[in-house]
């Protein structure tokens, strides 16, 4: 296929207004793009000629990434990148210019995330630039969209642009996620939630939207809403797609854990994420010594994930159920501060002073893992004769 080809049908598609197939001819992961005959390194006055502006600009800069990408050895990725924030700048304002229309949507999806691909590989590669720079340039041609689509307020709700507006997000958030700018996901998830069309959205758009919602929850101890995002995400994902199951159920299990549901180790098994059931038995006996030793086991895994601060936040269920196992052994609702003591040392923590019980079992109240008060006077905990310790349901 030839450059002249490749135009003509080109336009053929877009008259048709078929927005599924002109993207394909917009996408870098297309077959065209192997094609020598459009490796054009000043492509403009050609494409001027068989097309109007701005899809000219579009697929002149199109070209130009697939030439820095193809022709180069190796690919020049940084110049691809350049060319693709021209065919993404070029993109909002043929977006802006169809302001009843939104069969185009899928043009701006494909060259979005051709946009964050290259921005990641640039990342990867990049000897010169900051940590962070050019993903962050990303985000910034990939807000222009968004704004674009969120501002369209006066399309019918058949035709509105504000339907683009969650593969945007999804987009953001893995960039947000990738150069740890989490406050920047904030404004946008509150965008979502808020929208009249967050039913309207792809199944597919929606289960990656409470993944990463899911997980910008947890990070803000927030895991009321963290479990809801992500019991979605993991319910809602087909069974067939195990590696994305198990993706979510890493952030889900702490947080489930939190709350006060231990794993099964048959769900566990299933998505090959063992590395929870040490945790959730030590936490189930109030065994301290184990939940270090389990932690200390696997504590590459849950750093590579992201998810050690939180899981180290178990150690306070840890000693709930240590301390509520003394409550029942003594049968009192008058217990001595130094039976606690006892208990840590006796479950592995040798060296714990009467004080750092004390702010064990204070903490404890504070977080509302015991229902009572400390007497400091007697050096007592009296606890509530009701319910002293919240349940801990096992799922």
């Amino acid at each position: 296929m030839y450059l002249h080809d490749y135009l003509n049908k080109f336009m053929r598609v877009w008259n048709a207004q078929e927005g599924q197939a002109v993207a394909c001819f917009l996408s870098l992961q297309n077959n065209h793009v192997n094609n020598p005959n459009l490796y054009k390194e000043n492509p403009e006055g050609a494409v001027s000629r068989q097309l109007p502006t701005p899809l000219d600009e579009i697929v002149s800069a199109h070209l130009r990434a697939i030439y820095q990408l193809m022709r180069s050895d190796p690919p020049n990725y940084e110049e691809a990148f350049k060319h693709q924030t021209s065919v993404v700048q070029a993109v909002v304002k043929l977006l802006q210019h169809m302001k009843e229309e939104n069969w185009i949507l899928p043009i701006m999806y494909v060259v979005s995330i051709d946009l964050r691909l290259l921005a990641t590989k640039c990342e990867q590669l990049s000897k010169s630039s900051k940590a962070g720079e050019i993903l962050e340039k990303a985000a910034e041609s990939l807000m222009s969209c968004f704004r674009v689509c969120a501002g369209d307020t006066r399309s019918s709700d058949e035709d509105t642009k504000r339907l683009g507006m969650l593969n945007l997000v999804n987009q953001l958030l893995k960039v947000y996620f990738r150069i740890n700018k989490l406050h920047l996901c904030k404004p946008l998830i509150r965008a979502i939630d808020s929208s009249n069309f967050r039913e309207s959205f792809s199944l597919a758009q929606r289960i990656t939207y409470k993944y990463f919602a899911g997980r910008k929850a947890m990070y803000d101890s927030d895991f009321k809403n963290a479990e809801e995002y992500l019991s979605f995400a993991f319910n809602q994902c087909p069974r067939r797609f195990t590696k994305n199951k198990r993706l979510i159920l890493i952030y889900l299990t702490p947080v489930k854990m939190l709350l006060g549901y231990m794993p099964r180790k048959v769900v566990l098994e299933r998505y090959n994420v063992l590395q929870f059931h040490d945790l959730a038995a030590a936490v189930r006996e109030g065994n301290v010594k184990r939940f270090d030793e389990a932690i200390r086991r696997h504590e590459m895994f849950f750093i590579n994930a992201g998810i050690y601060l939180i899981v180290e936040k178990m150690k306070i269920l840890t000693y709930r159920n240590l301390f509520r196992k003394v409550h029942m052994i003594l049968g009192t609702h008058q217990i001595d501060i130094n039976a606690f003591q006892t208990a840590l040392q006796v479950s592995g923590v040798e060296d714990v002073s009467l004080d750092e019980t004390h702010c064990i079992v204070a903490n404890l109240i504070y977080e509302g893992r015991i229902k009572g008060y400390i007497s400091y006077q007697h050096n007592k905990l009296v606890i509530s004769k009701q319910n002293a310790f919240p349940t801990v349901v096992a799922a």
